[in-house]
């Protein structure tokens, strides 16, 4: 018996109690004869079915016809369909096999599992941005993975070099709303950006993919070589204490508490990529921020702030003399302490044209996650 039409058949004696082998072949699209011997197998085989003779008989589950297919416990029903349920709201497929699953579970778990389908809504769309549609190539190149099927792959790297290439494609991963393909090469396993790949095509060759790999793992190695990669300039400064969650907000994982100086001020460890790149980050806060060490650091900060006073040198300036602690510092009134370079985001010198607009050092890594 085909392990399609067993658990075809096993749902529907679920949902109803009790079948006929004319109502399963109907419902299997088999002829009885087919359906009383798929039954029989079953029984045979040992699952717990059995057959009613007479009027009104017909074949049942041990049990009272009630047994969880599913094999989950009530919480993680509820675990599951919390996870599933807000994905299930975009896909037509994800929420067929979500009711599906539905019908599966037991009878006295399928209210909770219900409720928790439609507890949670994810709006990935940031304020004030349009709505982003999964890209078509993700599709195209998750069937690929699927079929375990080489890919030729037309790609344009962070250089704007552009190739051709057959890879090995393993498993795509959606990161921060960007996609990624990780896949197996000549040079072995590499990462591309899917906003990158120009044409995908499977060539009908059946894709080569390691025994132990794991998407998970891969991923893990990659993130945790790409946040290297970004962390290579440390900086040490000093800031008012009030701002500290605003640094932490603005490095991310880059960001660490080092103590406190005599004069009461938070020593912090900040990393960006280069000098300039922790330069470029701190120069909006001015006079706030006093960076100790490396001397790289100063040197950017001090060259940008020179070209900043020569192009606006003598604009305003009667105005400034005039402005006090707190006019320099209108976020800091009322107790709002956010900067405002927290509302204002900052492109990176390395973002592409056309790459969402994102506050470093959160931006997309470029080199990092882009093959070469």
């Amino acid at each position: 018996m085909r392990a399609d039409r067993l658990v075809s058949a096993l749902l529907l004696m679920q949902r109803r109690g009790r079948v006929t082998a004319a109502e399963l072949a109907k419902e299997l699209d088999v002829s009885v004869a087919t359906a009383r011997r798929d039954l029989e197998a079953m029984s045979a085989a040992g699952i717990p079915v059995y057959p009613q003779p007479g009027r009104g008989g017909g074949w049942s589950l041990v049990g009272g016809a009630r047994t969880d297919l599913s094999g989950l416990s009530a919480n993680e029903a509820q675990a599951l369909f919390l996870l599933v349920g807000p994905a299930a709201a975009a896909s037509g497929d994800a929420k067929a096999a979500l009711n599906k699953l539905l019908r599966a579970l037991p009878q006295t778990f399928r209210a909770d599992a219900e409720a928790a389908a439609d507890a949670t809504m994810v709006d990935p769309t940031p304020w004030g941005e349009r709505d982003r549609d999964r890209p078509e190539m993700v599709d195209r190149l998750q069937a690929a993975v699927i079929r375990r099927r080489k890919v030729r792959l037309t790609y344009t790297n962070g250089a704007r070099e552009r190739t051709e290439r057959v890879v090995d494609p393993w498993g795509l991963v959606d990161k921060d709303d960007i996609w990624y393909l990780i896949a197996g090469t000549e040079r072995g396993r590499r990462t591309f950006r899917v906003d990158r790949i120009g044409a995908a095509e499977q060539t009908g060759e059946a894709a080569e993919r390691p025994d132990d790999f794991t998407l998970a793992t891969a991923w893990q190695e990659v993130v945790g070589d790409v946040e290297r990669k970004r962390s290579r300039t440390w900086a040490t400064v000093l800031v008012e204490t009030r701002y500290v969650n605003v640094l932490r907000d603005r490095f991310g994982r880059h960001c660490h508490a080092d103590g406190e100086a005599a004069d009461g001020r938070a020593r912090i460890r900040l990393a960006s990529p280069t000098p300039l790149d922790v330069a470029r980050n701190l120069a909006g806060w001015g006079g706030l921020i006093e960076v100790l060490e490396p001397a790289a650091v100063q040197v950017e900060l001090a060259r940008i702030g020179a070209e900043l006073a020569a192009r606006y040198a003598g604009v305003g300036a009667d105005e400034a003399d005039r402005r006090d602690e707190d006019d320099r510092r209108p976020w800091a009134r009322d107790g709002d302490d956010r900067h405002p370079s927290l509302e204002a985001g900052w492109r990176s010198s390395s973002d592409a044209p056309g790459e969402p607009r994102v506050m470093p050092p959160r931006q997309a890594p470029e080199r990092a996650l882009g093959s070469r």
